[in-house]
């Protein structure tokens, strides 16, 4: 190679390599500071598209998990406001065996048909109070059929766990049916058949199907919300290990191999350290044809 003034072309040659340590180290800089493999499109373009998807379905999931756990913190207090009008319709039904038994006069019926109806008010009252977020649980409101079509929902009350639109796996259904004491068919306030008071001996007695009979409804009503709440707790099993899986297979794409890029970027520190000095040497070169001259 000619010894020349005008053009440098081993500090040219040397300053392109160190660019590109340059540009290595930074990257290695960049995903050690970050944690990340891939901190830009360019460093992954398919990487990061299948990341993105990734992404979004891990927050899906996390939000599914939320989603089924607050639908059970929702049957808890449906199943606890139900426990106590179990007790309210046993009281109810040890009343009417009270006042069918011919030991008692008028005036004790009547006092005794006066708890009677106390109880099938206070199982009115726990249906229509018991709410969850504002949702009316027990009187009769998640009973029909399920429309989110306007702004406040009606019908059943859907859980959505899922990350897509699937009936068959990505939503529950929880329908409780009306619980009030007249929807039980017990009090003055279900009429004036069997059940509505127990004043009489004769309606006493009549009384007591009735009250069998809304206690195996009430029964239902909890049997039903007990195996969809084992549903839930299933299905949130499921979700926390697809969310983790799916964390692993996210984590592999894009977080950064400390250890192998720690070696990548001493490599590149090293390699612009070296290109650096050699720059320098270059630069020095043609004051070599000086000797020439002078």
């Amino acid at each position: 190679m000619a010894l020349v003034i005008n053009n440098n072309l081993m500090a040219m040659n040397a300053a392109r390599n160190l660019g590109s340590s340059y540009s290595a180290l930074e990257t290695s800089t960049r995903r050690l500071s970050s944690g990340l493999r891939i901190t830009q499109a360019s460093d992954d373009a398919a990487g990061m598209a299948v990341r993105e998807l990734m992404r979004a379905d891990i927050s899906s999931l996390q939000q599914g998990i939320r989603n089924a756990n607050d639908a059970i913190s929702l049957i808890q207090t449906a199943d606890g406001a139900l426990g106590v009008i179990d007790e309210k319709l046993i009281r109810m039904k040890e009343l009417a065996m009270q006042a069918s038994t011919g030991t008692y006069n008028s005036d004790q019926r009547l006092i005794i048909d006066s708890e009677y109806q106390a109880m099938a008010s206070e199982i009115t009252r726990i249906a229509n109070s018991t709410d969850f977020n504002g949702i009316h649980l027990l009187n009769g409101n998640l009973s029909g059929t399920h429309s989110g079509s306007a702004l406040a929902s009606t019908g059943q009350l859907k859980v959505h766990f899922g990350t897509g639109n699937d009936s068959s796996e990505d939503y529950y259904y929880i329908q409780i049916n009306n619980s009030t004491a007249s929807a039980l068919g017990v009090g003055l306030g279900a009429g004036t058949g069997s059940g509505a008071s127990i004043s009489t001996q004769a309606l006493a007695q009549a009384s007591l199907d009735v009250l069998q009979n809304a206690i195996i409804s009430k029964d239902k009503i909890r049997a039903s919300l007990g195996a969809l709440q084992n549903r839930l707790e299933n299905t949130v099993t499921v979700l926390e290990i697809q969310a983790e899986n799916v964390q692993s297979a996210e984590s592999r794409i894009s977080d950064v191999d400390v250890a192998t890029e720690m070696t990548e970027f001493v490599r590149n520190q090293i390699m612009t350290q070296s290109a650096v000095s050699m720059l320098a040497q270059a630069n020095s070169l043609p004051r070599m044809a000086l000797s020439l001259i002078g």
